[in-house]
């Protein structure tokens, strides 16, 4: 992973809306102020806790957003075991660099059945 930044308002806004999508109170969950980006930054896919602190437990959600191209991303929130925020992975069908971040309002719950 590389260095540490500050994470941006835009990644916090997604995360608590994301985490209420998936049923749980935000209030809950203190998002940490230092992300790392996974893949150079080039999916949007963020690190809020290192896995060594604690290992995956479970997602929270998964969501479905459609880039500015057209393209699907799927995006995860996930928590570890000490029930803290882990990440947030986006995977672009086509892997390529993610062109819009998200809105809230711009995503949709997936689950096995397909969009909720």
């Amino acid at each position: 992973m590389a260095d540490r930044r500050e994470v941006r308002a835009e990644e916090l806004t997604l995360a608590k809306h994301l985490i209420q999508l998936g049923g749980e109170n935000p209030e809950e969950f203190e998002l940490p102020m230092m992300v790392d980006d996974y893949e150079n930054a080039v999916m949007g896919s963020i690190n809020f806790t290192p896995p060594e602190k604690s290992p995956y437990k479970a997602d929270i959600v998964q969501v479905v957003y459609r880039d500015i191209d057209n393209i699907p991303v799927v995006i995860t929130l996930t928590k570890n075991e000490n029930n803290e925020i882990l990440d947030m992975d986006f995977w672009k069908k086509d892997f390529s660099k993610l062109q819009q971040y998200p809105k809230p309002e711009e995503v949709q719950v997936f689950t096995n059945n397909g969009l909720v």
